[in-house]
C-alpha cells in the first residue's frame, strides 16, 4: 500500500509542476478597480484548484470549475490612490502558484471603444504640445487594447496598462485622455480608460453574434458572418491557403508597397491635380475573412472585433462606456437607429452591471457637400445616434459637428470631445443632475404666419450664436451676426436656405423662397455650417422637423 501511494506521487509530480494560475492580461500591474461596486477577479488554474485573492484586507476563495477557471467578487471599496498588491495564490507554494499584481489602486473605470476618431492619438491632436507636457499623473492610467479578430468569444486579450505620463500619453486616445483628465480634476480620484478601438471598423463587427441575431434580426450581417465562416473554415481545413497569403503579401510588402508608399505621400503632399497613385499590383488579400486583414484594410465581418477586443474584458467592473463611431456606417444611417441600440443593450447584458453609463459621439463634420441637400448620408447616421438618447436609459450624446474638419476625416480638435464627455458623464454617472451638459436640443416646431417657430430643450441659461472652440485650418469664422445652418421646405418638400433669428427661448426661421413653411432642418449636411449654442458654449444638435424617408441616390 506504501509503495503504492510513492508510485502516486511520483505520477502526480510532472502534474504538480506543471500546475500554474493564469491571469487575463486585464490583470497586471497598474490596474484600476472601479471604487464602489463589486469587483470581479477571475482566471484560471488546474481543475479543483482553490485560488485566494487578497486586496486591501479582503480575503476571498475559490475553486475552479470543470474548465479550470476561477472567480471571486472582491467587496466595495472606496477610491483609493495608495499603491497596494493584488495578490492571487493557491494553497499549493509552488511559485507558479502565486501572482502578485503590483501598484494596484481603485477609483473610477471607463471603456472606450469605437473607430478611428476614438483612437486618434494624443500626439496628433491640435494642442498636443501643451497636452502632453500637462500629462504627468500617476493616478490616470490606460488600458490599452491591442489589435486582433477571432471567429468565436475569446477569454483573453493581448494589452498593458500604462500611468498617464509625456512619453506613455502620446499613444493614448485624445478624446479618451481629455475625459479622464476632466474627471481627475473634478472628483479627485484614480481614473483609468480600457481603450478598445479600431480604425475604419463598423458597429456590427462590434457586436455578438447572438446580439445580431435577436428579433428583429440583421439578415445582412447574418448573410456576411455565414459567408464568411464558410471561408474560414475553408482556409482552417487548407492551411497552405493562408501560407500562400502570406507569403505574397511579403512580397508584396518587399517589392510594391515602397515605391506606393513614397507616391502616396508626394500625393498627399501636393495640390491633388493628379489622380490618386495605385500600386503596381494590388495587395493581396487574406482568404480568411474573420482572421486579420491585410494591412491597408479593416475588419468587417460581423462580431469578430466582438470576439477578440470586448468579450475578453466582459466582467470587469466599470463606471460605464464611451462610444465614438459610424464614419464606417455613414451609408446605413437608417439601420443605425437599431443597430447601436442592439450594440449598447449587447454589452449591457454582458457586464450585468445594469443600465450602466453609456456616451456616445455624434459624428463630426466631413465632406465637401457637393452633393445636393437632400442627399447627404452623414446626417441620417448623426440622426440616429441622437435617436438613441431618449430611447435608451442612461445614455447621453456629445456633438462635435462643430469641431470637424471638412477636409480630414479625423479632425485634430479633440480637447473639446473630451470635455463634453466629461460634463455628461458628470451630469449622468456621478449626480450633478443641475449641470448643463448639452446643446439645445430641438422640441418642436409650429407654424407662425409665413415662419416656424423651434423651441428647443436643454437651453441652459439661453439660446446664443457661438463660435466652434476649434477651428480647422483654412475653415473660416462662423458670422457672429446671424444664426446660419437652417433650410426650410414647404409642401413641395424642396429645401432653401432659411433666415433665422433668436426670439428668447425660441428660433424663428423663414424664407423668402418658402411662404407656407411645413419643415425645419438645422445642420442638415455632412459638413454644415451652423452657429447655435446655449449660453453654456454647447452646440444645438443637428435636427429636422420632418419625418420624410430618405432619399435615394
Amino acid at each position: 500500500m506504501q509503495k503504492l501511494s510513492i508510485l502516486n506521487a511520483l505520477l502526480l509530480l510532472p502534474l504538480l509542476a506543471r500546475a500554474e494560475i493564469k491571469l487575463p492580461a486585464v490583470f497586471t500591474d497598474h490596474l484600476v478597480f472601479q471604487r464602489d461596486a463589486s469587483v470581479p477577479v477571475w482566471g484560471w488554474a488546474n481543475v479543483g484548484e482553490e485560488v485566494t485573492v487578497e486586496f486591501a484586507g479582503q480575503n476571498k476563495t475559490a475553486k475552479t470549475d470543470a474548465a479550470g477557471q476561477w472567480r471571486v467578487k472582491l467587496d466595495p471599496m472606496p477610491a483609493s490612490a495608495q499603491p497596494r498588491d493584488l495578490i492571487i495564490s493557491s494553497k499549493h507554494k509552488s511559485p507558479n502558484l502565486r501572482h502578485t499584481c503590483s501598484d494596484v489602486l481603485v477609483g473610477e473605470v471607463w471603456l472606450a471603444s469605437g473607430q478611428s476618431n476614438m483612437g486618434f492619438p494624443l500626439a496628433s491632436a491640435h494642442n498636443a504640445e501643451q497636452a502632453l507636457a500637462a500629462a504627468s499623473d500617476p493616478l490616470l492610467r490606460f488600458f490599452t487594447v491591442q489589435n486582433g479578430t477571432a471567429a468565436e468569444p475569446q477569454n483573453d486579450l493581448r494589452g498593458r496598462w500604462d500611468a498617464s505620463t509625456p512619453d506613455k500619453a502620446k499613444s493614448f486616445s485624445a478624446v479618451a485622455y481629455f475625459f479622464a483628465r476632466d474627471l481627475r480634476a473634478k472628483l479627485g480620484v484614480p481614473v483609468a480608460i480600457l481603450h478598445s478601438s479600431w480604425g475604419g471598423t463598423p458597429a456590427q463587427a462590434w457586436v455578438s453574434m447572438e446580439a445580431l441575431r435577436e428579433a428583429p434580426p440583421f439578415e445582412n450581417h447574418l448573410k456576411a458572418y455565414d459567408t464568411a465562416r464558410v471561408k474560414h473554415r475553408d482556409v482552417l481545413a487548407h492551411p497552405e491557403k493562408r501560407d500562400a497569403y502570406r507569403q505574397d503579401l511579403a512580397r508584396w510588402q518587399k517589392e510594391v508597397a515602397p515605391a506606393f508608399n513614397e507616391a502616396m505621400k508626394q500625393w498627399n503632399a501636393g495640390p491633388k491635380t493628379t489622380p490618386k497613385p495605385v500600386p503596381a499590383r494590388p495587395e493581396p488579400a487574406n482568404p480568411d475573412p474573420m482572421d486579420l486583414p491585410s494591412p491597408s484594410s479593416r475588419p468587417g465581418t460581423p462580431s469578430v472585433i466582438f470576439n477578440a477586443k470586448i468579450a475578453p474584458l466582459v466582467g470587469y467592473a466599470m463606471r460605464g462606456a464611451l462610444w465614438y463611431q459610424g464614419e464606417a456606417n455613414a451609408s446605413a444611417g437608417i439601420e443605425y437607429r437599431t443597430l447601436l441600440p442592439r450594440l449598447i443593450s449587447d454589452w449591457r447584458k454582458r457586464w450585468s452591471q445594469g443600465d450602466f453609463p453609456f456616451l456616445v459621439v455624434q459624428l463630426a463634420a466631413w465632406d465637401m457637400d457637393t452633393k445636393p441637400a437632400p442627399f447627404h448620408q452623414w446626417p441620417w447616421l448623426r440622426e440616429a445616434q441622437s435617436m438613441t438618447i431618449p430611447t435608451v436609459a442612461n445614455t447621453a450624446l456629445a456633438v462635435s459637428m462643430d469641431v470637424g474638419d471638412p477636409q480630414d476625416v479625423h479632425p485634430k480638435g479633440k480637447e473639446p470631445v473630451g470635455q463634453r464627455l466629461a460634463l455628461a458623464a458628470r451630469k449622468l454617472a456621478y449626480g450633478e443632475r443641475a449641470l448643463v451638459a448639452s446643446g439645445p436640443v430641438f422640441r418642436e416646431a409650429k407654424p407662425d404666419g409665413a415662419t416656424l417657430r423651434v423651441t428647443f430643450t436643454d437651453i441652459g441659461s439661453g439660446l446664443t450664436i457661438g463660435q466652434a472652440p476649434w477651428r480647422a485650418a483654412g475653415d473660416s469664422p462662423w458670422p457672429q451676426d446671424k444664426l446660419i445652418g437652417f433650410t426650410l421646405a414647404g409642401e413641395d418638400r424642396e429645401w432653401h436656405e432659411a433666415e433665422a433669428r433668436i426670439e428668447g427661448d425660441h428660433v424663428i426661421v423663414s424664407s423668402p423662397f418658402v411662404t407656407k413653411p411645413i419643415a425645419v432642418r438645422y445642420g442638415w449636411a455632412n459638413s454644415p455650417r451652423c452657429n447655435l449654442y446655449n449660453r453654456e458654449a454647447l452646440p444645438a444638435v443637428p435636427f429636422r422637423s420632418d419625418d420624410w424617408p430618405m432619399p435615394k441616390k
